[in-house]
């Protein structure tokens, strides 16, 4: 039996199993071998069947990665080319962009690349269309745009996520709040710091049974769910933030746009007229969490025209420091800070320190 087969035989089971208390284990379970299946589909044993292929290698460039992914005649190439000014090709028959199209747009001092990603197609996680290799793409970028017909968005939203978790692609969420460590001995050995709804000892040995896990040290501190716990043992999992862009708004009328804008994570534009495109790079600079800083050298002014630019979880002064030039760390003495981050200004600090948006920093050196 194939892979596909023994995917879809669990999920036409779990489709025919009743949730309730008695069947979570039984449901638990099916999730595991499902996750299990899954993975062996997209990362097949031997041969070069992981590559991601002609077109879809590209390189990364710039301070943040952003992909737009979405069905095919949406509006996606459109998009790229009024943002970034890079020609794709545009029509209006399906599966006109076959390669990954890379463009740049610049946003209040940072340089962006975006990736214009073939249409994918409902089936695109178990291996249909070009869809693996499009989804292996947008794993690697720092924000998703799902862009929806206006007309149709409800249904489409609900089949692209259900293809982007099938691979392992979690939207808008963060990572479960557990520990899980592998141990030679001891059993498994599970401790709740909050009340749990729906795992307990019996359900997790099961889960973990199935991955052949049976010494282990688990934390739950909070009410999670087993996805979560096969999520961690996975540990194959990439949380993206996401922007559901809700295009041809031209051919909706206002009070259906205004329902609009009350959806979270949305944001309605028309690719072709340039409408709402303030609105989305404003929305796009808060989810990509970037923090401009300021170089400073002795006795000059600061560098206010090109900002080094830093993710918001790493942007301590030895981050800037590497972004600089690796072997700043090693000669580093201390820093002075102006800003937002500081008591005083200026404040002497040492590499640890983290930065806020529109620092200003002097770096000496020993």
């Amino acid at each position: 039996m194939s892979i596909l087969q023994k995917i879809a035989d669990i999920e036409s089971e779990m489709a025919r199993t009743q949730k309730n208390k008695a069947t979570a284990g039984h449901l638990g379970l099916l999730k595991a071998k499902l996750a299990k299946l899954r993975r062996e589909l997209i990362t097949p044993k031997g041969g070069s069947g992981g590559g991601t292929g002609e077109g879809f290698d590209v390189a990364k460039t710039g301070d943040a990665r952003i992909g737009f992914v979405g069905f095919p005649s949406v509006g996606k190439s459109t998009l790229l080319s009024n943002l970034a000014g890079v020609y794709s090709e545009v029509g209006s028959y399906e599966f006109t962009t076959l390669t990954t199209v890379p463009g740049v747009v610049r946003y209040k001092g940072a340089k962006i690349q975006l990736l214009d990603l073939p249409g994918i197609i409902e089936g695109a996680k178990d291996g249909k269309g070009r869809g693996k290799q499009v989804i292996a793409v947008a794993r690697t970028c720092s924000l998703i745009f799902i862009v929806l017909d206006v007309l149709k968005p409800l249904g489409d939203k609900r089949l692209i996520e259900h293809e982007l978790e099938g691979f392992g692609i979690r939207l808008n969420k963060r990572p479960p709040n557990m520990h899980f460590r592998k141990k030679d001995k001891g059993g498994v050995n599970l401790q709740c710091l909050v009340p749990q709804s729906e795992l307990d000892g019996p359900l997790v040995k099961s889960i973990l049974s199935e991955y052949k896990i049976h010494n282990a040290d688990i934390i739950l501190r909070e009410d999670a769910s087993s996805d979560d716990l096969i999520d961690m043992v996975e540990g194959n999992r990439v949380y993206v933030p996401c922007i559901y862009l809700l295009n041809k708004i031209d051919q909706i009328s206002i009070e259906e746009l205004d329902i609009i804008y009350k959806v979270p994570h949305c944001i309605p534009i028309s690719a072709h007229h340039k409408w709402n495109f303030d609105d989305l790079l404003e929305m796009m600079w808060s989810y990509l969490h970037l923090v401009r800083v300021y170089t400073k050298p002795k006795g000059q002014l600061p560098d206010y025209e090109t900002p080094i630019v830093l993710s918001s979880n790493a942007c301590a002064i030895e981050d800037l420091c590497v972004k600089i030039h690796k072997t700043l760390v090693k000669e580093f003495k201390y820093a002075l800070v102006w800003g937002s981050s500081v008591k005083h200004n200026p404040q002497k600090v040492g590499k640890e320190h983290v930065l806020n948006d529109e620092d200003v920093v002097q770096i000496l050196k020993k």
